[in-house]
């Protein structure tokens, strides 16, 4: 049986679609394989909280010694002038979030050059017959470019901290975080950083701004999180182009 040139026609077409689908599934996998390869350096990024932010727990008292005495003063001993301030490891203390932050940078550039060049040619003899219009010369360039950027950040608000570790210098570190399980997702803060036990003021607080080294990070996750963030597609095409 022949086969007419329409059944090749639509053979050779078959064969063409076959080829495209097979390079558009490679291209897709190869684009899948490339974003799952992203590195995801912090663990906000993927929706959970960093595990390292827990409450510390007070040092275990030692036995007191059977000296026949009823004040221990391992046990908890707070003195008339310190009252209920945070002194040892595992005490809580309210850090209290004032945070204002605002930054402007302006940046301008301009630049001109510009440069003539003529001849005039003798009325006479033998270069008298060239043009004086075709003997100058002239060219300019120019360039001007400006740039802004400007960014403020607020945070408010307070978190109760743990004292981690006590120093020689009468500074402590403390660390702790705050979770919070809304309706449409999950929020935390998690703050770190080192404060002078003297600044703890009588209601066993301290200002953010006091905080030595502070490290604070304020994340959630759940929808609404996720609907202000561009998905993985837009994602690896803002990592491939070079635009």
């Amino acid at each position: 049986m022949m086969e007419s040139p329409f059944d090749r026609a639509l053979d050779i077409a078959s064969r063409q679609d076959r080829r495209r689908l097979r390079v558009a599934g490679l291209a897709f996998t190869a684009m899948a394989i490339i974003v799952a390869a992203i590195p995801v350096q912090r663990a906000e990024a993927r929706g959970k909280p960093r595990p390292d932010y827990a409450a510390a727990l007070p040092v275990a008292a030692p036995d007191k010694p059977a000296d026949g005495s009823i004040l221990n003063l391992a046990g908890g001993y707070a003195g008339l002038v310190e009252g209920a301030r945070a002194r040892a490891v595992g005490d809580p203390l309210v850090i209290v979030l004032s945070e204002q932050l605002s930054t402007s940078k302006t940046a301008a550039s301009k630049t001109a050059k510009s440069a003539a060049f003529s001849i005039t040619p003798p009325s006479k003899g033998p270069l008298s017959i060239l043009s004086a219009n075709g003997l100058n010369n002239s060219g300019a360039s120019s360039f001007s470019g400006t740039g802004n950027a400007s960014q403020t950040s607020s945070l408010g608000g307070e978190v109760s901290v743990t004292i981690v570790e006590l120093r020689r210098n009468g500074t402590a570190l403390v660390r702790g975080e705050k979770q919070l399980m809304l309706s449409q997702g999950r929020e935390w803060v998690q703050l770190s950083g080192i404060v002078r036990l003297a600044d703890i003021d009588t209601a066993n607080r301290i200002q953010s701004g006091q905080v030595a080294d502070a490290r604070i990070t304020y994340a959630g996750s759940g929808d609404i999180s996720r609907a202000g963030k561009p998905g993985w597609l837009t994602r690896f095409f803002n990592i491939i182009s070079p635009f």
